[in-house]
C-alpha cells in the first residue's frame, strides 16, 4: 500500500458546527494501530496503490473535537479516473474496528494493556445485505446486538478508526481512481477527506503462491454447540472457508467432500465426488491440497496394507487432478520425544512407500532437539520450524537435500536452547502474533519467510475461543495472557452476523501473502537478486526485522516499480 504521509502529527479533516463539536478526519495505513486515546501519525488524505486482483486497506480515523459526537455514519464515494472509468461500489467494503479489552499483557508485549482494535464489524451485513446498527435502547429494551457499526457515539477527543478495504478488479484499467470519504453525524456538520487509489498494471493471481497451512474449524463449532454433521455447522463452515479463501490463505477440505474409503483401504473417487472436490478447489482458488490422514487404526501393524493403499489411491488421484506437487499430508505435530522420532520415522517410511512423491509435513525444526533421538532426515520432506527455531544454515542443508521449510509461530516462543547458533539468537525477538504486538508482525511473516527461501506459512487455527471456552470479545486471552493467540477470526453473533468477523490482524496478514506475489512478478522479470537486495532491507534477519510500517510500504512501492521496470 501507498500512502502519502502528508503532515507527520495529527492533521485531519475538521468542520465545526456552532455548537463546537467537529469531525476531525485522519488518513492511516492498515500496518498502523490506532487507540482509542493519545497521539498518532497520519495524513489528510488517503493514497493506496494495488495490483489488479489485489486488496489493499486503509484506514479513516474518526476524532471528535469540541464535544461529543452522536449517530456516527460513514459513505465513500465512487472511485473515477480521469478518464470516467471506475471501480465499481461493490467492491469497496467499509468496516469499524472495534477496541476489545487486553486485561493482561501477554511476555514480551509491546503495546500496553487496555483497548485495542482488532475486530472489524462490516457496515453492511455480507449475507443479508442490511445494515448492522449500532445497538440502540428503545421502549426499555435493547435493540440490535452487542456490536454495530452503523449509528455510534464518539466521546470528545476519543478516536474511532474505520476501515476500508478496496478489491481492485482484475480487468481494472490501470492508472488513478479518486473519491471522498464522507463522515457525518447527529448536528454536526458532515467532514470529508480525500482518497486515492493507485492501479498498478500488473495482475495478482488468484490463489496463493505462498503455501500455507491454517488449520480447520472445529474449536468454531464447540463455541457454537454445533454438530459438525448438521446443515447450520455446514453454513457456518462455508462462510468460515470462503474468508480464509480472500484473505488469500487455503482453507481445508471439508470432511463432508472427503472421498468413502473401502474396507482394504481404497479411496472412492467416483464422479461425484471428484465434482464436488474440483469444485471446492477452484471455487476458493485452493494452491495446496491437504491430503486428510488414513482413517486406519494400528497404522503400523494390522493396519498397514490398508493405510498403503490408502495413501496410494489418494496419490494417484492428485497426479490425475494435477494437484500433487503442493499437496502434502501433515503427518506429525512437534515429536518433542525419542518415541515421537521414532514414529515419524516409521509413519515417514509407510507413507514414502504408499507414494514416494507425496509430500510429508512435520511440525519440527531440521535439527534434532537431542542428538540421541537420531535424525529424521529422509522421513520429512516438509519441515516447519518455530520463527524463532529458524536457523539458516539448518535450512540450507535439508533444502539441499531436496527438502521444503515452511515456518510457524505459536505462542511467545525464544530461540531454544539447543538452537545451533544459540548464543548469537538467544536475545531476537522474532514477530509475536497476539494482538499487544504490531499488527506489523503478521505482514512481515512473508518476507521473512522469503529471505530464507522458506515458501510456506502455518498456524495451528483461526477460530480457538474455547480454551478456556470464553467469549473473545470480553476475554480475548489464550491461557489467560496470549491474548488472540489461534483467533484471527471472531464469532459473528456478537454482531449480529451469522458467520465470521475479520481482524486487523488477518487483514496485515492478507497484505503480507500479497507482497509475497510481488516477489514472485519481480523475480521472474529481473531475477532472484533484485528481489533478495529489497527483501533483506526490511529483514536482515528473524530477529533483526525492520519494524517501521512507513519503511516496509515504501519498499513495497519500490517492488511495485520494479516490476513495472519504473
Amino acid at each position: 500500500m501507498r500512502l502519502h504521509i502528508v503532515v507527520l502529527v495529527i492533521l485531519g479533516v475538521a468542520v465545526t458546527t456552532a455548537q463546537g463539536a467537529a469531525i476531525k478526519l485522519t488518513a492511516v495505513p492498515s500496518a498502523v494501530r490506532v487507540r482509542p486515546e493519545g497521539a498518532f501519525r497520519g495524513a489528510d488524505a488517503a493514497e493506496v496503490s494495488a495490483a489488479r486482483g489485489e486488496v489493499e486497506s486503509f484506514q479513516i480515523v474518526v476524532t471528535a473535537t469540541g464535544g461529543n459526537l452522536r449517530g456516527i455514519t460513514a459513505e465513500m464515494s465512487p472511485l473515477k479516473s480521469q478518464g470516467g472509468a471506475g471501480l465499481p461500489a461493490q467492491n469497496v467494503t467499509l468496516y469499524r474496528a472495534m477496541f476489545i479489552p487486553v486485561r493482561q499483557s501477554a511476555l514480551q508485549a509491546t503495546e500496553p494493556p487496555g483497548l485495542i482494535a482488532d475486530p472489524l464489524v462490516p457496515f453492511v451485513n455480507p449475507y443479508t445485505g442490511t445494515r448492522v446498527p449500532e445497538p440502540r435502547w428503545r421502549e426499555k429494551a435493547l435493540e440490535g446486538a452487542r456490536f454495530g457499526a452503523v449509528g455510534f457515539d464518539l466521546w470528545q477527543d476519543r478516536h474511532q478508526p474505520l476501515w476500508v478495504d478496496v478489491q481492485v478488479p482484475k480487468d481494472a484499467a490501470p492508472g488513478d481512481y479518486r473519491g471522498t470519504f464522507t463522515v457525518r453525524a447527529q448536528g454536526a456538520a458532515p467532514a470529508t477527506i480525500p482518497v486515492r487509489v493507485t492501479v498498478w498494471d500488473f495482475t495478482l493471481p488468484d490463489g496463493p503462491t505462498h503455501e500455507n497451512h491454517f488449520g480447520g474449524f472445529s474449536y468454531m463449532a464447540r463455541y457454537h454447540k454445533l454438530d459438525e454433521n448438521s446443515e447450520k455447522y455446514h453454513q457456518f463452515e462455508d462462510r468460515y472457508i470462503a474468508a480464509m479463501a480472500a484473505h488469500r490463505l487455503n482453507p481445508p477440505l471439508p470432511r463432508r467432500l472427503h472421498p468413502k474409503v473401502a474396507d482394504d483401504g481404497a479411496v472412492v473417487f467416483d464422479e461425484a465426488t471428484d465434482r464436488r472436490i474440483t469444485a471446492f478447489v477452484e471455487r476458493y482458488h485452493v494452491t495446496n491440497v491437504e491430503v486428510p490422514r488414513a482413517p486406519v487404526r494400528d497404522l503400523l501393524t494390522t493396519g498397514r496394507a490398508r493405510a498403503l493403499r490408502y495413501y496410494e489411491w489418494w496419490y494417484t488421484y492428485l497426479q490425475k487432478k494435477g494437484w500433487a506437487g503442493r499437496a502434502y499430508l501433515y503427518m506429525l505435530d512437534e515429536p518433542n520425544t525419542k518415541e515421537a522420532y521414532d514414529q515419524v520415522r516409521q509413519v515417514g517410511a509407510l507413507i514414502h512407500e504408499a507414494a514416494p512423491n507425496l509430500r510429508r509435513l512435520v511440525v519440527e525444526q531440521p535439527y534434532t532437539q537431542n542428538p540421541e533421538w537420531g535424525s529424521l532426515d529422509g522421513a520429512v520432506d516438509v519441515w516447519c520450524p518455530l520463527f524463532a527455531f529458524i536457523d539458516e544454515s539448518a535450512v540450507r542443508r535439508v533444502q539441499a537435500a531436496g527438502d521444503t521449510v515452511w515456518s510457524y509461530t505459536a505462542l511467545v516462543q525464544r530461540a531454544p536452547s539447543y538452537h545451533p547458533d544459540h548464543e548469537k539468537v538467544r536475545s531476537d525477538h522474532p514477530p509475536y502474533w497476539q494482538i499487544d504486538f504490531p499488527v506489523l508482525s503478521y505482514r512481515i511473516a512473508p518476507w521473512l519467510n522469503r529471505r530464507y527461501g522458506i515458501t510456506g506459512l502455518l498456524y495451528w487455527t483461526t477460530v480457538c475461543w474455547t480454551s478456556p471456552p470464553r467469549n473473545p470479545w470480553d476475554s480475548p486471552g489464550f491461557r489467560v495472557n496470549f491474548n488472540g493467540e489461534g483467533m484471527l477470526f471472531y464469532p459473528g453473533e456478537d454482531a449480529g452476523i451469522e458467520g465470521p468477523i475479520t481482524t486487523i490482524r488477518l487483514k496485515n496478514l492478507r497484505d503480507g501473502m500479497e507482497d509475497y506475489e510481488y516477489f514472485v512478478l519481480l523475480e521472474q522479470r529481473k531475477g532472484k537478486a533484485a528481489v533478495d537486495e529489497i527483501v533483506r532491507t526490511a529483514v536482515p534477519t528473524w530477529g533483526t526485522w525492520n519494524q517501521d510500517p512507513y519503511e516496509l510500504l515504501k519498499l513495497r512501492e519500490r517492488l511495485a516499480r520494479e516490476i513495472l521496470g519504473q
